[in-house]
């Protein structure tokens, strides 16, 4: 391995795999790798404490958020916030998430999803911690929460970036980095074109694992060690090397998450 560099993945569920070999396996590949930061965003109340346990088993690597993702906002979001924020009081964690608002698959639960994201932000702000966004065909919608609380304690990233270069300045301005993963890899999606416009000190990398899996793994299972052909195209994309560019992804995501 060489331990010249440091990649940090901003966003990956690993600990879906606890209790099983595959867990091990998959921070070994990390660490061939050179992925040597794992930062772990929740769903709901019932994976707070896969969370927690990964991360304490592999407390050099792994690193929990703690937040309820809106895809779980149902009719008992009040419930379920209540036993997150429960937790978060209860243990160290580095961000508030994964929050935010998605109108993909329900459109019909936004007015509680909105009202699960407000609350959360305001967790966040009062903890002096980041927030890490889930946007899913709700930009103006996400936007308009984010600029209703915009102030200098609102920050973190936006995961999964997937917008246009209007939203992504849109997004900065605000004070957020883009978390940018396996979709910077697929050749039609476009985000190659957004992401080659950036500045470098705006973005970090991530997986999302299981999910969203890079070229040339498209549409298998994503791991965390698959994070090098995402930060292999982004370098590639701003001409220097891998090296470079994990320096300057790492350095960004120890702004965000203090450490």
């Amino acid at each position: 391995m060489n331990s010249s560099y440091t990649l940090t993945d901003t966003h990956t569920h690993i600990y879906y795999n606890i209790g099983t070999n595959t867990l091990e396996d998959q921070i070994n590949r990390c660490l061939d790798q050179n992925i040597k930061r794992l930062f772990l965003p929740n769903v709901d109340s019932e994976s707070v404490s896969a969370v927690l346990s990964t991360s304490k088993s592999y407390p050099e690597i792994c690193f929990p958020m703690l937040g309820l993702h809106p895809c779980s906002v149902k009719e008992n979001y009040l419930e379920e916030l209540a036993l997150i924020e429960k937790a978060i009081h209860a243990h160290k964690i580095y961000a508030i998430g994964e929050i935010g608002l998605d109108l993909y698959w329900d459109k019909s639960t936004l007015a509680i999803q909105q009202d699960a994201f407000r609350t959360q932000i305001k967790w966040a702000k009062a903890l002096g911690l980041p927030i890490d966004i889930h946007c899913r065909e709700a930009f103006d919608e996400t936007f308009e929460i984010l600029e209703e609380l915009h102030d200098d304690k609102l920050y973190g990233i936006f995961h999964c970036f997937t917008g246009n270069l209007e939203q992504a300045k849109r997004a900065i301005n605000l004070g957020f980095k883009l978390g940018i993963g396996g979709v910077v890899t697929f050749k039609k999606a476009g985000l190659d074109t957004v992401v080659k416009e950036l500045d470098l000190k705006d973005i970090v990398l991530e997986t999302d694992a299981p999910y969203l899996a890079p070229s040339p793994f498209r549409g298998k299972e994503n791991e965390s060690s698959y994070l090098h052909y995402i930060a292999e195209k982004v370098a590639d994309l701003h001409e220097i090397s891998i090296e470079k560019l994990a320096a300057i992804t790492t350095e960004n995501s120890r702004v965000v998450f203090g450490i």
